[in-house]
């Protein structure tokens, strides 16, 4: 099974599309104000509708009120809901909608408890544990704390590139990566090179 891939934080709509026609399984928006990547709504469905058919649009959120994740879901055409906060799981499963759980992982992190904790989640999303950070760190952690088998799929995050992408796949054989700023040139804003050198590092992982 090829690993898939998803790129988070866009914010205009060129990388966005550029990310589309090299090959990405998702692209993630923010919505999570505190970050220099989050956007409003009307700026999602500029970026949303500039995509082609069979790319999926994940909208991540931390901690976010119902009313907010309800009125993005209802404006715009969202496939996934990744929780990268502290939500417990009767505050995940209430959309309707496939979802991600953000793990920040630290030595002490139980994630097979957490997959039976979450166990309608779409998959785990495994990110570095930063003291105050609530986003992604940009930080790589030991994969050496990831379980060989659970129960749900897992997303690596945290910290990758095209230097340690194929690496990546290779250790930890991971069912997605999610990569943000290790494929931008500032915050918020893609290098299509960096992301087509990803991608290409992905497939030969694979391999």
């Amino acid at each position: 099974m090829r690993t898939r891939i998803k790129i988070c934080g866009f914010t205009r709509v060129e990388d966005a599309v550029a990310a589309a026609k090299l090959g990405v399984d998702a692209i993630g928006l923010v919505f999570y104000p505190p970050s220099p990547r989050s956007i409003s709504i009307e700026h999602a469905r500029n970026i949303v509708n500039a995509l082609p058919a069979f790319v999926s649009v994940v909208a991540l959120f931390v901690d976010g009120q119902e009313s907010q994740i309800k009125q993005v879901l209802n404006k715009l055409a969202i496939d996934v809901i990744q929780f990268h906060g502290d939500e417990p799981a009767n505050q995940c499963n209430i959309y309707n909608k496939p979802y991600l759980k953000a793990i920040k992982m630290t030595k002490q992190m139980d994630v097979l408890q957490i997959a039976e904790q979450y166990n309608d989640a779409s998959a785990l999303l495994l990110d570095t544990y930063q003291p105050g950070i609530k986003g992604g760190s940009g930080h790589q952690f030991d994969w050496d704390l990831i379980p060989k088998q659970c129960a749900l799929p897992i997303v690596l995050a945290g910290g990758l590139h095209a230097d340690n992408a194929r690496l990546a796949v290779q250790s930890v054989r991971p069912y997605a990566l999610d990569v943000s700023s290790g494929v931008e040139t500032e915050k918020g804003i893609k290098d299509v090179a960096k992301m087509a050198a990803f991608i290409q590092q992905v497939k030969e992982g694979d391999n």
